[in-house]
């Protein structure tokens, strides 16, 4: 049974949900699911705007055969071409044999290389190329590194419709409202939108800006994600948030602890700070503990606020591994511009705090590691209570 919305005249969401995936890109958990969104226009001549996953393909053609109603596909239009988006090329290709395709030269390798039949059958476009299909009128825009070299995204001069890929996505499944106005975006979805870029787009902060950069020069009026809702109305509220991940700029003034602890007592210590943090006036504090939260949300919350405490047990004379990880993710995604405090512990020789504080120096941009420390001995006792006071000051004092 097919399952399509309008998006706007002659403009479908001919996508599909999916509930069944645990783990996006086989990494990251997707507990709310995922949509893969594709688009289908109906002018002069039919355009279709990327596919979808081979795991929805069934509902993703139920749905474009429906809004065709007996026409032909002309065009295929691909502008992400990773398989949660390309994985159905040929299935399109297999139905609608007389289709062309549209999109750029890497693109085009990339399609080769997974062995779609496309030789024939291709229209290569770059940067500032115009398409008219009849009433509508798009031009493509160069997107590389948002977050594959070959993305672009196509504007649609008619309508003010931007199909822009992977950018302004986000995890969760659809469930029959479309639109950014049909759901509470701030209560229900920015911490999955934040946890999809930080995770999938966080590292290439610079080719975002460059993006929006582009983006400014145009009169967007709708926003048509490859995942997540479809943007009609207050563009700014999330374009900012894009901004500013893309700056590596805190969302919020706030402390994040996320502490990594074996027996409880490193947690026992993050829990007493936190509690100090909140009774000198710092509400916006948030533990996690390294060893149950997945990285993918460690990693988002980072890119939330603006400071981070870093607690955590030595181990074989080295970093607590939950806790190592995650430094690896915050640099592999290229976190910056945060301010750090360190708890450490150890029973007999305590490392954790100098190897951390020495990763985010040497391994790190831009990361400010606040002088004052917490140095456990096994657990938190009345002697060090000094010691905790003296960090809490440095904390409030840096968020100034």
């Amino acid at each position: 049974m097919y399952c399509v919305r309008k998006v706007t005249d002659n403009l479908y969401w001919v996508g599909a949900n999916e509930h069944r995936l645990e783990l996006f890109e086989n990494i990251h958990p997707i507990p709310k699911g995922v949509s893969y969104n594709s688009y289908l226009l109906l002018d002069k001549q039919t355009v279709l705007f990327d596919t979808v996953d081979w795991a929805v393909c069934r509902q993703f053609l139920e749905n474009v055969e429906h809004v065709l109603a007996g026409r032909t596909l002309d065009y295929l239009v691909i502008n992400h071409l990773e398989p949660d988006h390309g994985a159905s090329i040929e299935e399109i290709i297999l139905r609608y044999p007389k289709v062309k395709i549209i999109s750029n030269e890497k693109a085009f390798m990339m399609m080769r290389q997974f062995a779609f039949p496309i030789d024939g059958r291709i229209e290569e476009v770059k940067e500032g190329d115009t398409k008219s299909f009849g009433k509508h009128t798009v031009t493509f825009v160069a997107a590389p590194m948002v977050h594959w070299p070959e993305v672009m995204v196509t504007f649609d001069t008619t309508n003010g419709v931007l199909f822009s890929a992977d950018a302004f996505g986000s995890f969760g499944a659809l469930d029959g409202k479309l639109f950014n106005d049909e759901v509470n975006f701030d209560r229900d979805w920015i911490d999955d939108a934040r946890r999809y870029y930080t995770n999938i787009v966080g590292k290439y902060g610079p080719h975002v800006q460059s993006l929006l950069k582009k983006a400014s020069g145009i009169d967007i009026k709708i926003i048509c994600p490859l995942h997540g809702p479809v943007w009609r109305s207050d563009l700014g509220y999330f374009i900012d948030k894009y901004d500013k991940w893309s700056r590596y700029e805190p969302e919020e003034k706030g402390v994040v602890i996320v502490y990594a602890s074996m027996y409880g007592n490193t947690e026992s210590a993050a829990t007493a700070l936190a509690t100090k943090l909140v009774e000198q006036g710092v509400t916006n504090v948030s533990m996690y503990d390294a060893s149950k939260t997945h990285v993918s949300t460690l990693i988002s919350e980072t890119f939330r606020v603006s400071h981070v405490v870093l607690a955590s047990v030595t181990y074989n004379l080295g970093i607590y591994p939950p806790m190592h990880n995650y430094l690896m993710d915050m640099k592999a995604l290229n976190l910056q511009n945060r301010t750090i405090a360190i708890v450490e512990n150890g029973s007999w020789a305590c490392k954790s705090g100098t190897l951390m504080q020495e990763f985010l120096e040497n391994e790190m941009k831009k990361m400010t590691v606040l002088d004052d420390r917490l140095t456990l001995n096994s657990a938190m006792n009345e002697d060090k209570l000094p010691d905790m006071d003296t960090l809490v000051d440095s904390i409030i004092e840096s968020m100034k």
